[in-house]
């Protein structure tokens, strides 16, 4: 006698999984907690992230992640992006970019279960394409960290939530990678509770990545030189840099300030072997950026200094980082009153107001603070 299958056995069993989330690199990095929640609650679902294909090589790195799927660069590739994403059959699909157009792609995949956002004093006529929606209040947008927003769609969908917790694993072939970087007596570690809690040596190492986004939101290449004279002067710190191609100019000219030796580690780093860089650190002193993201999510303490932005939504995650923010609003105090633009955290040089005594200070007590 043929014995039928549990359709609740054979539902779990197929679960495939989509979470959206196009940009950024900092956005991606920190869908982590999402992402591992929705693991612990299906150990054996299929877990899919569609992203732009500049983001996708850092979801690699994330172990709850079984693919990333990434939007077409040109529109002859939609047709074929399209027959993919529904042939995927996807169970559920958590959109969190809620916007027109992912809302559309969220409802052609076909999905069963399909969630989205709905944020207060934002009409949006798209909602009806999703079965459920989470209702997000303008003060609770901008008064918690955005991943208890992500969060909140695991509530809504009756998933636990058993952690916050955010990790990116290197793999050993990036770490094999940036082994020369570091020099030859160089000991490189796959980051665990361990390595990191006891990173600590004789002499310590910053990584230093002083670019943005946002020209506005860079601070002065003559106030990092200074702190980093500070540092070397007088706690014997080792400092290496690191940037993109567009951020070379500003490397050159922290280099050229700088009294002090700086490695300059002029390589184009993919983000796998970025990430593994970060995990060798003692410290990584930043803006506010995906780098960031990416260090804190392996395990290196951060220093970031920070503009206008809003600290409390977008902050590194994690007990073990300092940002550093001159008081807000600036008012009398703006330092570039006829080129700011209030309210536009891309367009104003609030950072420029914190000043080498105070970042080195955070970086003296952060390191300080160490095992």
């Amino acid at each position: 006698m043929r014995t039928r299958a549990n359709p609740k056995t054979r539902m779990t069993a197929a679960l495939h999984l989509l979470v959206i989330r196009r940009r950024y690199l900092g956005d991606i990095v920190l869908l982590g907690s999402f992402l591992r929640n929705l693991r612990l609650r299906w150990p054996d679902a299929r877990l899919t992230v569609l992203t732009e294909p500049a983001y996708a090589a850092v979801l690699a790195l994330n172990p709850d992640v079984s693919a990333a799927l990434t939007l077409p660069r040109r529109a002859a590739e939609l047709l074929a992006f399209l027959r993919q994403l529904r042939s995927a059959r996807f169970t559920h699909v958590f959109d969190l970019d809620n916007s027109q157009k992912t809302a559309l792609l969220t409802r052609f995949t076909g999905a069963p279960v399909r969630h989205g956002f709905h944020l207060e004093n934002v009409r949006r006529h798209f909602s009806r394409l999703y079965t459920h929606t989470t209702f997000v209040s303008s003060i609770a947008y901008s008064a918690q960290p955005i991943t208890e927003t992500y969060l909140s769609m695991l509530t809504t969908a009756r998933v636990p939530i058993t952690t916050r917790e955010i990790r990116l694993v290197p793999r050993p072939a990036d770490l094999a990678a940036i082994a020369p970087l570091l020099g030859p007596q160089s000991k490189i570690e796959l980051p665990s509770a361990a390595t990191v809690q006891n990173r600590k040596s004789k002499i310590q190492k910053i990584l230093l990545h002083p670019g943005s986004r946002s020209p506005y939101r860079v601070w002065p290449s003559e106030n990092f030189a200074t702190v980093c004279d500070r540092l070397q002067d007088e706690l014997n710190v080792q400092i290496f840099l690191v940037g993109g191609p567009t951020e070379r100019p500003l490397l050159a000219a922290i280099r050229a300030a700088a009294k002090s030796h700086l490695v300059l580690l002029d390589r184009p780093l993919p983000i796998g072997q970025f990430a593994a860089l970060a995990a060798q650190f003692d410290l990584f002193l930043c803006h506010d950026s995906g780098p960031m993201h990416v260090a804190a999510a392996v395990g290196t303490p951060v220093v970031a200094l920070v503009g206008a932005q809003n600290t409390t939504v977008w902050g590194p995650v994690g007990p073990h980082h300092t940002v550093l923010q001159a008081a807000q609003p600036c008012a009398a105090a703006c330092v570039a009153p006829a080129e700011c633009a209030p309210g536009d955290s891309y367009k104003n040089f609030c950072v420029r107001r914190l000043t080498a005594t105070e970042v080195f200070d955070a970086v003296r007590a952060a390191l300080a603070a160490q095992p």
